[in-house]
Formats: C-alpha cells, structure tokens, sequence
C-alpha cells in the first residue's frame, strides 16, 4: 500500500489526543514558525492536565501584540494561551515562561496563577531543553551538562566531574505528541522549512511518539530538493495542510 500521512483535517490530526498528554510545541512565539491551526483544533477538545513544553508556548497574540505594537499577526495564529486561561493545562517546561512582560503587565498565565490554577512550571536553560528533546529523538535516555552546575538548578540533580568541568545528569524529553511547523511537504511526510520558521520544529520532529506536520502546501513525490529537506519523512507521522489566508 502506497505511504500517504497526509490527512483531511486538523481535527482529524489531533482527534486521539487525550487527558495527560505531553505536547511538544514547535515553534518561537513566531508567525511564521507557529502550528496555530493545531493549537486552534486542540483547543476544541475537551482535554485536560496536558503538559506543554516549548519555548514559550503559554503566551499568545493578544500578549505579543501588547508587547511588540508594531507586530501584526494574522487571525490563524495560536497557541497554548488559551489553553492556560481555560485551566487545561497542568504542567509547562519552558526556557521562556512570560510570567509577567514589564510592559503588559500581567499575562494569561499569571491570571491564571492568580486565579488559583495550580500549574507547574519547569524552568529549563534553552540548550538543555533542545538537547533533551534531541535526546529523546535520538533514543538517548539521559547525558550530561555542565549548564546550570553550581546554581540552584543543581538541586535534586545528580552531579559528576569530567575533565575536571561538573556536570548535571539531564533525562530526555520525550512527549506523547510534536505539533511542528513546516513550509512544504510531500506525501512521506518529508519537511522543508522557510526561514526562521524552522526554530524548534525542526528539533522536536521525531521526538515525540505521534509527530504532527502543519505546512503550507504538499508536493509531489521528488519535488522536494533532496539537499533542502530537514525533516525526514521517518519523523513525521501526519500532515496537514493549511488553509490558504
């Protein structure tokens, strides 16, 4: 039978997502790099206790907007901000949290603390959240770091000395799914990316045990310039297309 990932709809992509799942979210609070039609079809699910793990996956448009006047976003853009405000979430790791913006005040997620949501946050350095991620990709149970040796990060770590440098023990970050943002795809579900809108998408394919891909468009098999795709096809999962805006 012929390899086609390429399904219908966004909510057929993410129909078997269920309480307590891990969601790697790619992405860089960018519009070119976000999955927002995605994060748009999770939100109509009635989920709870997800965990979210991205950069920043917890501030949305109305948040960057207020931060950055000049930004414009179109209306497809989402994210996990919406999420946070309707208490779904249980648990962010994060290197970007965006407790509070100096020039927003508060953001969704700290109303959300201040209403009573009881969410963990687990602040991690961004190269040990991108190796972590990279590890679970690679089958790499844990490794060492010398980032935040020394530092209160240390606590509860366990702690070796190599070529005299101590390191911390970090474990790898495998989620339950990867929602990934590419430019063009093909029916095996190789990516190419645009820009800057690789970020972490790129880095969070194949890390998860269901890999989502939301591009632009899909080509025909050998249309894709071999040298340009960064994402195999072995790490996608399934493709969506978006709608054109």
């Amino acid at each position: 039978m012929a390899i086609n990932k390429v399904v219908a709809g966004f909510d057929e992509a993410v129909a078997d997502i269920c309480d307590g799942a891990v969601i790697l979210c790619g992405g860089f609070s960018d519009v070119g790099g976000n999955p927002g039609y995605l994060f748009k079809a999770l939100a109509k699910l009635p989920v709870k206790n997800l965990t979210l793990v991205g950069n920043s996956p917890a501030i949305g448009k109305e948040t960057m907007q207020a931060t950055a006047r000049t930004m414009k976003f179109p209306d497809s853009y989402a994210d996990g901000e919406p999420l946070v405000r309707n208490g779904r979430v249980r648990k962010l790791i994060v290197s970007t949290p965006h407790l509070a913006i100096v020039t927003v005040g508060e953001t969704s997620l700290i109303r959300a603390l201040k209403d009573g949501q009881q969410i963990e946050i687990e602040l991690v350095a961004q190269g040990t959240l991108a190796a972590r991620i990279r590890a679970a990709r690679d089958g790499i149970p844990a490794f060492y770091s010398p980032t935040g040796a020394g530092t209160a990060i240390a606590a509860g770590k366990e702690a070796r000395v190599f070529d005299g440098e101590e390191c911390l023990l970090e474990y790898a970050l495998k989620g339950d799914f990867s929602f990934i943002r590419g430019h063009k795809a093909d029916r095996y579900g190789n990516i190419v990316y645009k820009g800057t809108g690789r970020s972490f998408n790129a880095t969070m394919a194949g890390a998860s045990r269901i890999t989502i891909a939301e591009v632009d468009e899909v080509v025909e098999l050998g249309q894709l310039d071999p040298e340009a795709i960064v994402t195999p096809g072995i790490y996608v999962d399934r493709v969506v297309v978006r709608p054109h805006e």
